[in-house]
């Protein structure tokens, strides 16, 4: 595990810079993350570049040992280029253009943009493309944070183009949008622009169209960058992109394609703060864990995201090191929270964590967000962590050398996030919340899984969950019909099939273009109010017999069997859950929304289908696995039993044990 931290020398004193650049070497900082939002440091005004500072800067940090990860600041255009091109700043979705004074105050289409982008990243990469200590490159900061759709005249223009690049004429975008509806059939490109505004809701294709025209338009300005990096960065310079996990209006399998590897930004205590009902069924009890470590199941399912993006290990570029100032309550943070943030990272599959920062901002938003190190320079909490982290390295490397062993796939595609985001149907349906579910009832069984692509290799998977395939093709289900074949476990989930990738129903029975793989067809879907259930009968062993939120009843085909059954009115014998031999592997189709215990019973199923071990991981604790060796994470503020093959133990509060099976 490399260690580095956020540093803003431009905030600080120059005489402060050596004495920084030295206690971060001794107390274990090897990665020095830099340039971040100091573009109007470097080009002051247009064309003229004051690189001498940023020069002492690197040089003082190289001096002292470390390597130098350059960040291209273009998440915080300064104002001499506002004021010069004002176009440049975006429009809200209630038609307002946004102002300068706080960052992220660009539309990502504005090709005038584009060229000084492009400017400041090569005049960068030419200055310091040859450093032998800069080791790699951080795209702008977080797309999507704050502002993703952006509803410009340049962006309704781009989305026409757009739409002449996708669609072979007006009679076929109509067609496929079904604007037969309400009278919205267009007759000539122009006639089309953003969704928003509208009087009523808008067309659903027509919005999720312009969901993913603004997530490639991020992605497009994202290769701009990396195009302009390339072309003077040697090969051993890397090129990668800090993303938020959490947000879901980029497509982050696309954004990742092309960089070399992903990082995202952990800050545990703000989630679990801010996104538990993101995640938990309103009516569902959250774990309680100690306040100021977050939620690790949470932060694990952002871990497990950003490893599944390529497939491979990522970094985490901005790690919580104490109290933070965006959430609801910004908790202060014990000794040991840092220190369980990175084993946990580690396990998950993080090569690097980069802490977040070395010193807490004196001025600006983030004046109380903490760093390692206080306002005047004296340690902070998380520093004291980070001490304890550097004595413990080779405890850790030892563990994580063994590799992550990732048997289970959970497919996550943004653009049925999107369509069932703008119709979910019943209150709180969720893409994000379906998955978590599965994802938990995973953890809870020792069970490591990576949130995919439908586009990935599936390959490495032994079980795949498929839960959310709201919109199907037949591309898809050839896709997943391989997987099968080639001796794979799969499960659908409810709602499968139902749309075309256009955001339309199918004209088929339901599941639609997956009906023959599943090996059933769903005659009957009822979404259930609070405090309404239907009874199920099941041979799956401790599947409670009750279904809620949302229920399917199918009608099994020839060769598929029942797993569970609906056994009172108003699907009375019609099965719940279904199970068929295909090919070499096993589908299974899940026609109810599972509440927590009700996944871990389909996981243990899904799981003795394919000869995987499981644990038996009382609530509270994480388990990771690497090799013969266990590390037993708890975050609660109580002591946990925990019983292996090898023996009974007990693992203190806030802390950790590694155990030898």
């Amino acid at each position: 595990m490399k260690l580095g931290v956020c540093y803003y020398p431009e905030h600080w004193s120059q005489k402060h810079w050596e004495t920084d650049a030295k206690e971060m070497h001794t107390a274990g900082i090897s990665i020095v993350r830099i340039a971040e939002f100091a573009w109007a440091k470097i080009e002051p005004e247009e064309g003229k570049y004051n690189w001498d500072w940023l020069d002492r800067s690197v040089e003082t940090l190289a001096s002292a040992g470390h390597q130098i990860l350059l960040c291209t600041p273009t998440a915080a255009p300064p104002a001499w280029i506002i004021n010069t091109h004002p176009d440049i700043l975006p429009v809200d979705e209630e038609g307002r253009r946004r102002r300068f004074g706080s960052r992220r105050h660009y539309c990502p289409n504005n090709k005038t943009y584009h060229e000084y982008s492009k400017r400041i990243t090569q005049a960068m990469a030419e200055r310091y493309g040859d450093h032998p200590a800069v080791i790699g490159w951080q795209i702008d900061n977080e797309f999507g944070c704050y502002f993703a759709r952006c509803y410009c005249e340049t962006c309704t223009t781009e989305f026409q183009n757009w739409l002449q690049s996708k669609y072979a004429s007006l009679d076929e975008l109509n067609e496929r949008w079904g604007t037969i509806f309400w009278s919205q059939t267009y007759d000539k490109w122009a006639q089309i622009e953003p969704h928003n505004l509208t009087v009523a809701e808008p067309n659903p294709s027509h919005v999720l169209d312009y969901y993913r025209f603004a997530s490639d338009s991020w992605i497009a300005y994202q290769q701009i960058q990396i195009d302009a990096l390339r072309e003077s960065i040697p090969t051993t310079q890397f090129v990668t992109h800090n993303i938020i996990a959490s947000q879901t209006t980029i497509d982050y399998h696309d954004l990742a394609r092309d960089l070399d590897f992903v990082a995202w930004d952990s800050y545990p205590t703000g989630y679990a703060e801010m996104g538990s009902h993101d995640l938990y069924a309103p009516d569902e009890q959250i774990p309680a864990y100690a306040h100021d470590t977050g939620d690790p199941l949470l932060t694990g399912f952002f871990h497990s995201l950003t490893h599944g993006l390529k497939q491979s290990p990522y970094w985490i570029m901005e790690q919580q090191t104490g109290a933070i100032n965006w959430s609801l309550y910004n908790t202060g943070v014990r000794p040991g929270a840092l220190r369980l943030w990175a084993w946990q990272a580690a396990a998950s599959g993080a090569e690097a964590t980069v802490f977040f920062r070395w010193k807490a901002s004196r001025f600006g938003l983030e004046q109380h967000h903490a760093g390692l190190r206080n306002h005047d320079g004296s340690a902070d909490t998380g520093y004291a962590d980070l001490l304890t982290i550097k004595a413990e390295r080779q405890q850790l490397d030892d563990f994580v050398a063994q590799p992550l062993q990732t048997d289970i796939g959970i497919l996550l595609d943004y653009s049925t996030l999107w369509a069932m985001e703008m119709q979910p149907h019943r209150k709180d349906f969720s893409c994000l919340k379906h998955l978590f579910v599965f994802y938990r009832a995973c953890k809870a069984l020792g069970l490591e899984a990576d949130i995919i692509s439908p586009q990935a290799d599936l390959s490495r998977y032994k079980i795949l969950l498929a839960p959310n395939t709201f919109l199907a093709d037949e591309t898809l289900a050839q896709k997943l019909d391989g997987f099968t074949t080639q001796g794979g476990t799969l499960l659908l989930g409810v709602r499968s099939g139902f749309k075309d990738i256009h955001n339309v129903v199918t004209e088929e029975p339901l599941p639609g273009v997956l009906r023959n793989l599943a090996g059933a067809r769903v005659a009957k879907w009822h979404a259930l109010p609070p405090k309404i259930s239907y009874p199920i009968q099941s041979e799956l062993a401790d599947l409670d017999p009750d279904v809620t939120f949302w229920a399917e009843a199918l009608e099994p085909a020839d060769g598929t069997k029942m797993l569970a059954n609906y056994s009172a009115a108003p699907f009375d014998g019609l099965a719940a859950i279904t199970e068929k031999s295909h090919g070499n592997g096993k589908v299974i189709y899940c026609g109810i929304y599972p509440r927590f215990a009700q996944a871990v019973a389909l996981m243990c199923h899904l799981a003795k289908l394919e000869t995987i071990s499981i644990l038996d991981i009382p609530a509270g604790l994480t388990v990771f696995r690497r090799g013969e060796k266990l590390l037993a994470m708890n975050f609660t503020e109580e002591p946990i039993a925990f019983s292996t093959k090898s023996g009974e133990y007990s693992v203190a509060a806030r802390d950790f044990s590694i155990i030898t099976e």
